[in-house]
C-alpha cells in the first residue's frame, strides 16, 4: 500500500472518526464479563462553544477513556449538555429583544417555546465540536438536564429532601444579581478587588445645631435605607451619644445610635451606619437589636420609592447623585480612593446586591458530611491532593444551600400555592391537590393551585449526573437497574477546579444520599489555560484563538498533543502557538518514519544478525518507557506519560533505532529485521494512539489491511513485561560515543562522509563489541580498536572510557589540554549538584528509591569521568 508523501490531518481525520461512528467503536453495554470504565462529561453549557479550556479537559477525558479500551475495560463515556437556566434565558431574553420582543410581554410558555426553539437549533454545537477534536464518547448515550427523564428525576428528588425535612423555604439574605434577576448561591459569587471611594458623610444629631457623627461607606446609595447607627460600647469618644439619635442627611429621618461589640473601634470612623436589608452583616445586627428592615432597592437594581429620593435610577448612578448632593448639603466631609473587594455574578458579571428575599434552601449542615469524610480519607482523591484543603475549607464552612431561581428557563419548583395561603410540595400538580384536599379537608379543583413561578438552580440537576445518566427511576424505586449498578461508581471525572464546589462536591453529596457510595474514585482537577501574559483566555479580552480554526491548521493531534505537553494536574497551562506547531511537527515525524520504513525493500536472503543488538536495545528501552508510561498515567501525570512517549518515538525510535537498522542507500533490508521493526512500529503506534487518535489510526491501516474487529481504537495496549537495564545502559554509553565522534568532526571542520579510526581504553571491550556494527555505521568509523594509548590524537572521555581518533600532526596540544580542562570543570559542576541533593536528607528520605539510586549513580559515572578526564591531562604533560 503506497503512503502520501505529506499527511493530511484532514482527511484522516474526517475518514476515522466516521468509520469508527459507522461502526459504534465508542458504544458500550453493560458486560459482566468486563470491568467497567466510566466517564460522565462535565456537561457544557448548551450555550456554549468550544473554547481552549474544553479542548484541555475533553482531550484528557478522551486520553483516559481511549487507554481503558485498549486495556479491555468496557469503556463508557457519557456525554451531554447543561441547560445553564442562566446563562441561556439571558441568551434567549437578549435575541428576543433583537426581534423587538420583550420577555414581559410573554407568558411563560410563550417564553419556553422560545427558548425551546433556540436549544434545538444551537444547543448541540458544542457536541459537535468535541467530534473534530476526536472525543470518543457514546453518541447513544447523549443527555440533556432538561430530558423528560432527567427533569423527572430533579422533582422526584426534590420532593425527597422536602419530605426529609432537608429543603425549607424562608426569608433569607440571599445574593441577588440585578442583571439576571435572580438569587445566586454562595457558590456562584465570584469576588474581585476593584478601585472605588470611600465616602465620609456626616450625621447631625438629633436636637443640637452643631453635633455630627462622621461615617465611612462606599455606599452612600443606601443610606435611605439606613435604621440605626452602632457605636462600640467601649467606645469613649462616643459616650456622650449613647440613647440618642441621628438624622440621615437628604431625608431627614431620625435613627437610634446603638452600642454592640461588632463595631472595631480602629476601622474607618468607629462608628456603623446600619442598613439590614443590604449587608449580610448588617442583616444579622438588625435581627439581634430588632431593627426595621428598609429595602429601597428593586429587582433591577434601580431604587424604589421607598428611598424617598431619585426614585428610578440606577444605584450607581444613584451613587454618583447622592454624593453631589450631600456635598451641596454641606454634609460630605470626604472622599477617598478605596480597593474593595466586591461580588460579581459568575454567570452575568453584575455586581451581587445582598437582599433579603423568600427563597428555597437546601439544609447543608448534616447531608454534606459524608461528602467531606470520603475526600479527607482519599476514599474519592483528588489529583493534585493539594486541593484537598480547598475542599475541606468549603466543606467546614457550608452554608445552606439556596437552590431557587427567579427564571422561567429550568425546572420549576414542584411547589404548589392553594388559596388558603399554605403549599404543597408534590411531584405533580394532581398529586398536590389531592395532599390539599386530604391535608385541610378542602375541595379544591386543578384551577385553585398554582405552582410556585422560580425554577431550581441549574446545579441541582447537575449534581445527580452520575447517577440520571443511566437511571432515573433509581430515585423513586431506590433500587438501581442494571445500567446502574455495572456502571457506577464511575471512575475518573475531569474538571476545572472552578467547580469543585459547585458541581464535584454536590455529587459526592448526591452520590452518598442516593446511592450510598461515591460517584467516582478519581477527581483529575485541570489547570487553566492562559496566554502568554499569563491572563484567562477569554472571547472578551480577545486572547483565546478559535479551536476549530487550530485543529485546522496543525491538525486535531498536534492541537491534542500540544495542550498536554504542558499541562500538569492543576496547574495552569501557559498556551503558545508553538505548543500545538510541535504537536504537529511530531505527527509529520510518526508519518515520515514510516515512509521510510515502508520504502525499504526486503531481501528474504539476507541475514539480519548485525541488527540483534539494535532490536534487543529497542524492544527493552520500549519495556522501560512502557513502564514509566503506566505508571504516570497510574498517578494520572498524563502530560508526563506523553512527554516519556514523545522522547521514546522521537529520540530513542527514530533518531536511533531507525538509524541503526536503516540499510545502506539503494540497500535492501533483511526480513527478520524489517519484521521485527514493523512490529515494534505497531507497538508503538498503540502507546501513540490515545494522545493521537487520527494519524496512528491510519498508520495502523496503512501497515495492513485490517478488519474493523482490529481496528487500533480496540488494539490491546502493550504487555509490561520486565526489561534489561544493562543493555539500555550499554547503549546510551555507545550513544555518547557516537555523538561525541559527530561534535568532534563539527568542531574540526571534518566531512561526514570521511571514515576516521576510533580506539578507546576501556575494561569493558564487549560493549562495545556487542554494537560495533552500530558505532561503525553510526559514527562512520573505518576500525574500532582497544588500546590504553594513541600518539597524536584527539580524546574524549564516555563515563571511565578514553576514546582516541588519530590526527597526524594536525594536533594543537594545548587546545587538547584547554577543552580536557574545560571538561573537567564542567563534570565537576555536575558532580558538585547531584552531591548536594544527595547530601539534602530531605530529599534522600522522601524521594522514591529508584530516584535516589540514579542520583548515586551518577554521582559515580561522575567521579569516574573526572579521574579518566585527569589522566587524559596528565598524558599530555
Amino acid at each position: 500500500m503506497s503512503i502520501a508523501s505529506k499527511y493530511d490531518p484532514s482527511l484522516a481525520e474526517a475518514k476515522w472518526y466516521s468509520y469508527w461512528m459507522e461502526h459504534k467503536l465508542f458504544s458500550s453495554k453493560v458486560n459482566p464479563s468486563k470491568e467497567p470504565y466510566t466517564i460522565v462529561i462535565p456537561p457544557p453549557n448548551v450555550t456554549g462553544v468550544l473554547h481552549m479550556g474544553h479542548m484541555l479537559n475533553n482531550t484528557i477525558q478522551d486520553v483516559l477513556i481511549r487507554r481503558a479500551r485498549m486495556q479491555g475495560k468496557n469503556a463508557c463515556w457519557v456525554p451531554g449538555t447543561d441547560h445553564a437556566s442562566i446563562a441561556t434565558e439571558t441568551k434567549v431574553v437578549q435575541l428576543l429583544k433583537e426581534k423587538g420582543i420583550e420577555k414581559k410581554d410573554l407568558s411563560r410558555e410563550q417564553f419556553l417555546n422560545h427558548a425551546w426553539e433556540w436549544k434545538e437549533k444551537y444547543g448541540g454545537i458544542i457536541l459537535e465540536q468535541l467530534k473534530k477534536l476526536g472525543a470518543s464518547c457514546d453518541w447513544d448515550r447523549t443527555k440533556f438536564t432538561m430530558d423528560a427523564d432527567l427533569s423527572e428525576a430533579v422533582t422526584t428528588v426534590f420532593v425527597d429532601l422536602y419530605r426529609k425535612g432537608k429543603i425549607y423555604r424562608g426569608i433569607r439574605m440571599v445574593n441577588w444579581d440585578p442583571k439576571g434577576q435572580t438569587a445566586l448561591s454562595d457558590d456562584e459569587v465570584i469576588t474581585k478587588e476593584i478601585a472605588s471611594k470611600l465616602y465620609y458623610i456626616k450625621y447631625k444629631i438629633e436636637g443640637t445645631e452643631d453635633q455630627f457623627l462622621t461615617i465611612a461607606t462606599t455606599r452612600p446609595e443606601t443610606i435611605m435605607a439606613d435604621v440605626a447607627i452602632c457605636i462600640n460600647p467601649q467606645d469613649a469618644r462616643f459616650t456622650h451619644l449613647k440613647g440618642k439619635k441621628a438624622i440621615i442627611p437628604l431625608i431627614n429621618r431620625a435613627i437610634p445610635i446603638i452600642e454592640d461589640d461588632y463595631v472595631e473601634m480602629e476601622f474607618g470612623t468607629g462608628c456603623l451606619k446600619v442598613t439590614p436589608a443590604h449587608d449580610i452583616n448588617d442583616y444579622e445586627l438588625g435581627i439581634k437589636h430588632k431593627l426595621e428592615v428598609i429595602d429601597i432597592l428593586n429587582d433591577n437594581g434601580t431604587l424604589n420609592e421607598k428611598a424617598q429620593i431619585l426614585i428610578g435610577e440606577d444605584r450607581f448612578i444613584a451613587r454618583k447623585k447622592i454624593a453631589k448632593l450631600l456635598d451641596e448639603a454641606g454634609q460630605l466631609d470626604k472622599v477617598e480612593d478605596y480597593k474593595s473587594n466586591v461580588g460579581h455574578s459568575e454567570r452575568t458579571d453584575a455586581v451581587i446586591e445582598p437582599k433579603l428575599s423568600l427563597q428555597w434552601f437546601l439544609k447543608m449542615d448534616e447531608i454534606t458530611k459524608p461528602a467531606f469524610s470520603s475526600v479527607m480519607e482519599d476514599v474519592i482523591q483528588l489529583h493534585p491532593p493539594k486541593f484537598k484543603n480547598m475542599y475541606r475549607a468549603w466543606m467546614e464552612n457550608v452554608r445552606d444551600w439556596c437552590i431557587s431561581r427567579q427564571l422561567w428557563w429550568g425546572h420549576q419548583i414542584p411547589a404548589f400555592y392553594l388559596p388558603n395561603g399554605e403549599f404543597v410540595v408534590a411531584k405533580t400538580k394532581e398529586e398536590a391537590l389531592q395532599i390539599a384536599n386530604n391535608q385541610f379537608g378542602t375541595n379544591y379543583v386543578l384551577a385553585d393551585l398554582k405552582q410556585d413561578e422560580d425554577v431550581l438552580d441549574t446545579w441541582f440537576s447537575s449534581w445527580l449526573w452520575p447517577i440520571s445518566v443511566f437511571d432515573t427511576e433509581v430515585f423513586t424505586t431506590g433500587k438501581p437497574n442494571e445500567e446502574l449498578k455495572y456502571y457506577y461508581p464511575t471512575n475518573d471525572l475531569v474538571t476545572a477546579p472552578e467547580i469543585l464546589f459547585f458541581w464535584v462536591a454536590r455529587m459526592i453529596i448526591a452520590g452518598y444520599e442516593y446511592m450510598g457510595e461515591k460517584p467516582f474514585k478519581n477527581v483529575y482537577l485541570t489547570g487553566i489555560v492562559r496566554d502568554k501574559l499569563g491572563r484567562k483566555m477569554s472571547k472578551s479580552l480577545g486572547n483565546s484563538p478559535d479551536p476549530l480554526e487550530l485543529i485546522a491548521q496543525y491538525g486535531a493531534d498536534g492541537v491534542r498533543t500540544g495542550m498536554l505537553f504542558s499541562s500538569p494536574a492543576g496547574n495552569d497551562l501557559p498556551y503558545d502557538d508553538k505548543l500545538v506547531e510541535q504537536g504537529r511537527n511530531f505527527a509529520n515525524k510518526i508519518w515520515n518514519a514510516f515512509r521510510l520504513v515502508q520504502g525499504w525493500e526486503i531481501d528474504p536472503k539476507l541475514d539480519g544478525a548485525s541488527n540483534t543488538s539494535s532490536i534487543e536495545w529497542f524492544e527493552n528501552r520500549f519495556q522501560q518507557a512502557l513502564a514509566e508510561i503506566n505508571e504516570h498515567f497510574e498517578k494520572f501525570r498524563i502530560s508526563d506519560a506523553l512527554m516519556v512517549t514523545y522522547k521514546l518515538v522521537w529520540d530513542d525510535f527514530c533518531s536511533w533505532y531507525l538509524e541503526m537498522i536503516k540499510p545502506a542507500y539503494q540497500q535492501p533490508i533483511d526480513q527478520v529485521t524489517f519484521d521485527k521493526t514493523i512490529a515494534l512500529f505497531e507497538d508503538v503506534l498503540k502507546i501513540l494512539h490515545p494522545f493521537m487518535p487520527f494519524i496512528t489510526e491510519e498508520l495502523w491501516h496503512q501497515i495492513k489491511e485490517r478488519s474493523v474487529g482490529e481496528s487500533l481504537i480496540l488494539a490491546t495496549w502493550p504487555e509490561a513485561k520486565d526489561f534489561d537495564q544493562k543493555i539500555i545502559e550499554e547503549a546510551a554509553q555507545v550513544f555518547e560515543v557516537v555523538s561525541q565522534v559527530r561534535n568532534l568532526r563539527a568542531s574540526k571542520g571534518m566531512s561526514p562522509k570521511e571514515s576516521l579510526e576510533l580506539t578507546i581504553n576501556t575494561k569493558t571491550p564487549e560493549l562495545y563489541r556487542r554494537f560495533e556494527s552500530v558505532l561503525i555505521k553510526l559514527a562512520n568509523l573505518s576500525s574500532l580498536n582497544f588500546s590504553e594509548k594513541v600518539e597524536n590524537a584527539m580524546s574524549f572521555v564516555v563515563k571511565s572510557d578514553e576514546c582516541f581518533i588519530p590526527m597526524g600532526d594536525s594536533i594543537n596540544i594545548e587546545e587538547e589540554k584547554a577543552n580536557l580542562q574545560k571538561e573537567i570543570e564542567y563534570t565537576k559542576g555536575f558532580l558538585a549538584s547531584v552531591m548536594k541533593k544527595l547530601s539534602n536528607e530531605r530529599f534522600v528520605a522522601g524521594a522514591p528509591a529508584p530516584v535516589v539510586e540514579n542520583e548515586k549513580k551518577k554521582q559515580a559515572d561522575a567521579e569516574a569521568k573526572i579521574k579518566a578526564l585527569e589522566e587524559s591531562l596528565s598524558k599530555l604533560g
